[in-house]
């Protein structure tokens, strides 16, 4: 049972919703993503999503494009990441996983690449470009690692293809609200509460949603049927700041932010905030 396993586990048992923020690695710069990761467990965060900076992403909005842009031009690269997700995990109270695209995963090599992340800590991987059809090989070394290889399914996903998507993930499946890119959304799409109620009728595995999630409103709406929320465009643009405000400040703008949204999910964190680090 991996890490997000015992998660989910528990917190079915607690009766309660998992908050997954993702941030780009780098961004400013690693010391910066560690301090983040930090914050955001403290607060009672239950698993981080770290993206692997990349230079031709497929379904990223303009902010976290930008934010890959500033990582890669700083020379932040997966094996820097891997180092200092290395010295991060062991003291981390929240698993980790990271949002690659499969041609980095491909050029390092599958088992390189999931020896390499499993040896820093990481819990699992979303790997938003791979095609179901085309997931076989990592999907059986992610198995025999106990790695969660965590999958999509979008609003335009035909209901068999999504039950076969379902039926090849492990850890969580992941349900992308809107059809088109991330960033943050005044409002989502009515069927977002059916389509996730129909998934988890389909699958065991706990369905989590995230594009466009950025106000405590998104979180009540969707925390009765979702098994997780995932936030990340909001988030990657308050790091942002960091390049032109006070790192302390922006981390307290952080904070702010995640307890928001923290106390919009049905009985609040998971366990009392604690004072930035």
């Amino acid at each position: 049972m991996s890490a997000i396993d015992q998660m989910f586990r528990q917190l079915r048992a607690d009766g309660r919703k998992a908050f997954m923020p993702f941030i780009t690695a780098g961004d400013p710069d690693l010391a910066f993503t560690g301090d983040v990761l930090r914050l955001l467990a403290s607060r009672g965060c239950h698993m981080g999503e770290v993206g692997i900076p990349y230079s031709d992403p497929i379904a990223d909005g303009p902010v976290i494009q930008a934010s890959f842009t500033r990582a890669l031009s700083a020379h932040v690269g997966l094996e820097q990441i891997m180092r200092a997700a290395t010295s991060l995990t062991p003291s981390l109270p929240m698993p980790l996983v990271t949002m690659v695209s499969y041609a980095i995963v491909y050029r390092h090599g599958l088992e390189t690449f999931v020896a390499s992340a499993r040896a820093a800590g990481f819990a699992g991987t979303i790997v938003p470009d791979l095609p179901i059809e085309e997931s076989g090989p990592l999907a059986r070394i992610c198995r025999q690692e106990d790695f969660s290889l965590i999958h999509l399914v979008t609003p335009t996903t035909p209901f068999d293809r999504a039950r076969r998507i379902a039926d090849a993930s492990s850890g969580f499946l992941y349900y992308v609200s809107v059809t088109g890119i991330t960033g943050e959304r005044s409002s989502l799409p009515a069927h977002v509460g059916e389509h996730v109620l129909r998934l988890r009728e389909a699958t065991p595995l706990p369905v989590c949603v995230g594009f466009g999630i950025s106000t405590p409103e998104h979180v009540r709406l969707l925390a009765p049927v979702a098994d997780g929320l995932i936030v990340g465009s909001a988030l990657v643009r308050r790091i942002a700041e960091a390049a032109s405000r006070p790192r302390a400040d922006v981390l307290q703008d952080i904070q702010s932010f995640a307890d928001e949204l923290l106390a919009a999910l049905p009985g609040g964190p998971a366990a009392p905030p604690r004072a930035v680090p």
